[in-house]
């Protein structure tokens, strides 16, 4: 079963105006592969999103880069998935590694929130990925397992879920897996999928990589068999983020 390439662009909390303004003209002046081929998602901050989804072009999507657990209420600072449907964007990021570390977010938090966001209508980029510490003690592959479990535990239909796997050690730091360990956690993780879930969500189920992406290095990746796109940092900023969704290309003719 061919899965479609997916590029996701995470903008982080970057951005003016104008800024803003400039990446998306860079984006509608692309010449990229078609819908058929690759699927391009951009993230950016939660205030830019309407200015974006109203003028990044129809063939392009927008993602929040989060959203509250459940229902809205008295969650000051949140955003709830209802606001995100009711504004038509039509996807989310989380459980992102910034989030886990920096706020705290735990396997089962970002298990809930998945579930709440998809039983909204929303269609979720999660994310997974070790630390340093934890890959070069041999552990990564146990970690992104017990980030996946916490997922899986939670929901049954994977039909609008994306996995972004993002070993925390890469991301902004200029390190990159090597296309061989980026494979090789890919496979390990369809394999869980094919154990713990079902062999069709595992045939299905699109595992993107992230952890500095950029436009030298992204056709060698997209190359993996298990590799099926990008979660892009930094490198969605600036005319590059072009090359990356042109390595779609490099699925289409393998």
């Amino acid at each position: 079963m061919g899965r479609k390439f997916f590029v996701g662009g995470n903008w982080k909390c970057n951005g003016t105006t104008d800024e803003v303004k400039k990446i998306v003209s860079m984006l509608n002046a692309a010449e990229v592969p078609s819908q058929d081929v690759v699927e391009v998602v951009v993230s950016p901050p939660f205030v830019f999103l309407p200015l974006v989804k109203s003028t990044l072009r129809s063939d392009f999507h927008v993602a929040a880069q989060n959203c509250w657990v459940k229902k809205g209420g008295a969650y000051t600072g949140e955003v709830s998935a209802e606001m995100l449907v009711n504004l038509d964007v039509p996807w989310v990021i989380l459980g992102h590694s910034e989030r886990r570390a920096l706020l705290g977010e735990s396997n089962e938090f970002v298990g809930d929130k998945v579930a709440y966001a998809l039983a909204q209508g929303l269609k979720v980029i999660a994310c997974i990925g070790e630390t340093l510490e934890q890959r070069e003690a041999g552990s990564t592959v146990d970690v992104v397992a017990a980030q996946t479990k916490a997922i899986a535990a939670k929901i049954s239909d994977w039909t609008n879920v994306v996995l972004a796997y993002e070993p925390v050690w890469a991301i902004g730091t200029g390190k990159v897996a090597t296309p061989a360990q980026a494979q090789e956690v890919h496979l390990e993780l369809r394999k869980w999928l094919e154990t713990n879930v079902s062999p069709q969500v595992a045939a299905s189920t699109r595992i993107i990589y992230g952890g500095s992406v950029n436009g030298g290095n992204c056709k060698e990746l997209a190359g993996q068999p298990d590799v099926d796109g990008f979660l892009v940092g930094g490198a969605s900023l600036k005319p590059e983020f072009i090359d990356i969704i042109k390595s779609a290309e490099v699925k289409k003719s393998a």
